[in-house]
């Protein structure tokens, strides 16, 4: 759930939230809710920055919900603790945004990109779940997943029904049909408009109309 400052315009880090299920398909199965994390990933692979998949959990290897095998690149543990990072992205789904908010290393971390002032992206059950549980929302305009809204606004966030809300150096959205959007706001937060509208093409995505229908 993060990248680090390098050389590169921008670097971000998706944290994988993990649950053990399945271990006869990959021997040590994970599993992670595939539409949200797809879409970060896809993302990814067109845009130019430096991006760190991390795993929650012991293992890198995760089983996505439809059975893809996906190999983070490290275990958040792994990491070095001064490694700072531009963005830390937070893939939702459930009972996955749990292990990412019992994930005492994740909190800390999240804890330390607020105090830099850097970004903090999160989608669908993972604002409710994870953001409203470590009191980072307080004060902010956010939005998540509708079953996992209550506890925004019992933290003290001010609730948006937006599917992409940026305030502060904070990101969320609301779930699995708002992914893309999700995905090319932090392109252009963490690189530039340019490059967004330029992946989103590649994408054949609409960026003037993506956010305002997804």
């Amino acid at each position: 759930a993060m990248s680090h400052k390098a050389s590169s315009p921008a670097a971000f880090v998706a944290a994988f939230f993990i649950l053990r299920i399945r271990r006869r398909l990959t021997g040590g199965g994970l599993r992670v809710e595939a539409r949200r994390s797809y879409r970060v990933v896809l993302v990814r692979i067109h845009q130019p920055v430096d991006v760190l998949v991390a795993s929650v959990m012991r293992e890198v290897d995760v089983t996505l919900a439809r059975g893809t095998l996906l190999t983070a690149d490290v275990t958040l543990d792994a990491i070095e603790e001064s490694r700072e990072f531009d963005a830390i992205v937070l893939p939702g789904g459930m009972p996955g945004a749990s292990r990412l908010r019992d994930s005492e290393t994740l909190k800390q971390r999240l804890i330390q990109q607020r105090e830099a002032q850097r970004w903090i992206a999160a989608i669908c059950a993972a604002p409710g779940v994870v953001l409203a549980a470590h009191d980072l929302v307080r004060g902010h305009d956010v939005t998540g997943y509708p079953a996992f809204q209550a506890p925004l606004a019992d933290a003290g966030g001010h609730l948006s029904q937006r599917c992409v809300v940026e305030d502060r150096r904070m990101v969320t959205s609301q779930g699995p049909a708002t992914a893309m959007a999700f995905a090319l706001h932090l392109v252009g937060l963490l690189v530039d408009e340019e490059t967004e509208a330029r992946i989103a093409e590649g994408l054949l995505v609409d960026v003037a109309s993506s956010e305002r229908h997804c």
